[in-house]
């Protein structure tokens, strides 16, 4: 990958408005050849960044660091020599639930052979000691089971949104959630969604009336559109396709949806190529998901898509993704949008091939907004008004 200098382009599927933004390089603990970067923000507003560094034998670890005060704390290991998949839609998280609980989750590819993935768990009650890793889910079997989000859901508990496909590639694939103790032990699996895309990533967000999961959600035919369920007042809703984009594709895209949420506001981003150009869309919600108004394309090219959104403090969102630019390489960019539709400019952050940028994130917080995206040295920027 090659870094550029940041600059700005205009949008042109939305109106614009005058929020721009400056990106900071910003510095970071991970050693070179890290990849999957992820962000969680604790209760004090400080961020947690974490990552998969290289160790010996091919073997990975995963890493994190908490940035607090405009520094950084030493990078810490929760596990170390295992066979991380290394995808860039397999993204490992640690999260800070309270003073007292830390979790951890991660996906595991042990043979290069085999389709077979596992989710792993790991807690501590102090971010500094770890407990053994221990699987997620109760099937065994050598199928799928990953393509994870996590979310604290009270009690030192966490609930861990994922797929698991139990006929392999010839499907269908199930939307499960686990719920984990502050231990990192299993405590309850459910089932949500019979039949959803089966390599999509999942994502969750707390509204102020429950839980709110997005995914890419799959219909007999072939139908692979956005839908979301929400958990509110101790049930499930049935799932809701956010906008009909009628993208139908035999195929698995990997390219799903990323939402944020501050009370009832919710904003969400996601890919399609139901058109030509494929593009990245936005789309709020005032009532915590129920429904939603209309979407607002961002992207100004041919979207490669590996959404991710944050919601600033002022309800509006910030989206990065990425785009087709010269000779088929990809950019990483960002831009603001507002609940009614209305686009900033867009900051381009990097360049290089898709792969190696990976699957960039972005978190908002007291501390500010931040992002992270892959590359020869992964890399972090600040995002400043």
């Amino acid at each position: 990958m090659r870094n550029v200098v940041l600059y700005f382009l205009l949008g042109v599927a939305v109106p614009a408005f005058g929020q721009k933004f400056t990106a900071e390089t910003l510095a970071n603990p991970a050693a070179a050849g890290s990849l999957q970067p992820n962000w969680s923000a604790a209760s004090d507003g400080s961020v947690v960044l974490s990552w998969i560094e290289p160790g010996k034998n091919g073997l990975y670890s995963l890493r994190y660091a908490v940035r607090r005060g405009g520094a950084w704390s030493e990078a810490r290991t929760i596990a170390e020599n295992r066979h991380f998949f290394r995808h860039p839609a397999e993204v490992p998280e640690v999260m800070a639930l309270n003073d007292k609980s830390w979790m951890a989750h991660w996906v595991e590819m042990p043979k290069e052979t085999s389709e077979a993935e596992f989710t792993y768990v790991s807690s501590s009650t102090d971010g500094i000691h770890w407990t053994a890793p221990a699987i997620a889910h109760k099937d065994r079997s050598e199928v799928q089971h990953g393509l994870v989000s996590m979310v604290g859901s009270g009690n030192g508990e966490a609930s861990l949104f994922w797929l698991e496909t139990p006929k392999g590639e010839d499907g269908p694939a199930y939307l499960m959630r686990t719920i984990v103790n502050s231990a990192g032990l299993e405590i309850r699996e459910e089932r949500l969604d019979n039949d959803v895309c089966a390599c999509c990533p999942t994502a969750v967000a707390k509204t102020a009336k429950g839980l709110l999961v997005a995914y890419r959600d799959h219909t007999p035919e072939d139908i692979r559109d956005i839908s979301v369920i929400r958990f509110e007042n101790g049930r499930w809703s049935l799932p809701k396709n956010v906008h009909a984009d009628n993208w139908h594709i035999n195929a698995c895209p990997t390219n799903a949806a990323s939402v944020a949420a501050k009370g009832d506001q919710v904003g969400l981003a996601w890919y399609t190529a139901a058109q030509d150009p494929p593009t990245v869309q936005v789309i709020f919600s005032s009532d915590g998901g129920s429904t939603f108004g209309k979407p607002a394309v961002v992207s100004t090219g041919h979207a490669y898509g590996y959404t991710s959104l944050t919601l600033d403090d002022d309800g509006s969102a910030i989206v990065s993704w990425l785009e087709q630019g010269k000779d088929n390489a990809a950019r990483v960019l960002a831009r603001a949008i507002t609940a009614a539709g209305v686009a900033g400019p867009v900051v381009q952050l990097a360049e290089g091939g898709r792969m190696s940028l990976g699957y960039p994130k972005l978190i908002h917080s007291s501390a500010g907004t931040f992002i992270a995206w892959g590359g020869s040295k992964m890399q972090t920027a600040q995002l400043k008004k």
